[in-house]
């Protein structure tokens, strides 16, 4: 089959931190994002684990299976079904059976989401019918986004195999626009296509975003049913708005997100001491927060204190302590940092994001 290469034109990346959710995904230009209508299973199962203490706690029973397996650090980046060495790539290059994880080349293990099972969360779409697909912009880039359906001789109860799909995306676009974003849950970008006609009962659409200006390429598994639906959702805890935004023309502001500065304390050769503040909107307290940046050249974190770091080559990210978890309205923590390597005076895709 020719589910061949397209091509993604993008900027320099933000990197982007959501509820609890870190992106650590390696190379220097990062994208991130998955779809939200029809949701991806990462996404709903996402939804569908949300809790009010900040944890994600999967209710589905295809979610859970797929967390058991997979661990919960698949929810937390959500959006990160990507491989870094993807250019594009899919039948060929990633088995039979495994894509809906992108293979087991990305930065975390997806593989759970790969279960062929029946009782995955399920958007309700109409055959033939116009819909508006939102796909996350974690961080904005243009670029083309594919979407194949399956045959109909496909069935939920085996694994997705490349065969299982048709041959030429159902929708296909190149710099769609979009709306909110970067770092914000309903920040995505938006397009109106035609779902697939003659198309009646369970199936699964998969979604491709590829990069030109890299070879990282995103992945993604949506189960649907045709049944006259208008792209509700069954089967979590917490189902999103089907149409949260039916004139997405403005890009608004998110007044609700945390705010990060940064600040150099100190420097001295071969080495630096750095001051992140942790700022909660004006108006909500900050329930859970987490910090995340890339370093611009080699840079290695030492120490931090006020907060819980962990690294993954470049990058970093800080997840606060248990006596810091929570920031009333307008208040702040500061989470310092000793580093190697040359002092910077900014921190490369820096930024918080609220619980």
């Amino acid at each position: 089959m020719k589910l061949g290469r397209v091509m993604a034109s993008a900027a320099v990346a933000a990197l982007v931190v959501t509820t609890g959710l870190v992106v650590l995904s390696p190379g220097p230009a990062q994208a991130h994002g998955a779809m939200m209508a029809p949701g991806s299973r990462t996404y709903l199962c996402w939804r569908d684990g949300l809790s009010e203490t900040g944890q994600i706690i999967p209710r589905n029973p295809a979610c859970a299976a797929a967390v058991a397996h997979s661990g919960t650090t698949s929810l937390y980046n959500w959006f990160a079904v990507l491989r870094s060495d993807g250019a594009g790539r899919t039948s060929g290059f990633i088995p039979d059976g495994q894509a809906c994880s992108g293979g087991t080349g990305g930065p975390y293990d997806f593989t759970g989401f790969n279960f062929a099972r029946d009782d995955w969360p399920v958007t309700h779409l109409t055959s033939g019918a116009t819909f508006r697909f939102d796909y996350n912009n974690w961080a904005k880039h243009p670029g083309t986004f594919s979407l194949y359906i399956t045959r109909d001789s496909w069935s939920p109860t085996r694994p997705l195999a490349w065969s299982d799909l048709e041959p030429t995306p159902f929708s296909q676009v190149t710099n769609p626009q979009s709306v909110g974003g970067p770092g914000t849950n309903d920040g995505r970008y938006y397009w109106t296509g035609t779902l697939p006609s003659g198309k009646s009962g369970r199936h699964l659409i998969f979604s491709l975003w590829s990069r030109s200006d890299s070879t990282e390429t995103f992945y993604g598994c949506s189960d649907v049913v045709f049944d006259g639906g208008n792209g509700e959702v069954t089967g979590i805890g917490n189902p999103p708005d089907p149409d949260p935004d039916p004139d997405p023309d403005p890009d608004p502001s998110d007044p609700g997100s945390c705010g990060a500065e940064y600040t150099v304390v100190s420097s001295w050769p071969g080495g630096f001491q750095g001051e992140v503040t942790v700022r909660a909107p004006a108006d909500a307290t900050l329930n859970r927060w987490m910090l995340h940046w890339s370093w611009p050249g080699g840079q290695t974190l030492t120490q931090a204190w006020n907060g819980r770091a962990t690294s993954d080559g470049s990058f970093v990210t800080i997840d606060p302590e248990s006596w810091n978890t929570s920031i009333p309205a307008g208040g702040t923590v500061k989470v310092g940092f000793l580093a190697s390597g040359a002092t910077v005076s900014a921190l490369p895709g820096l930024m918080c994001m609220r619980g």
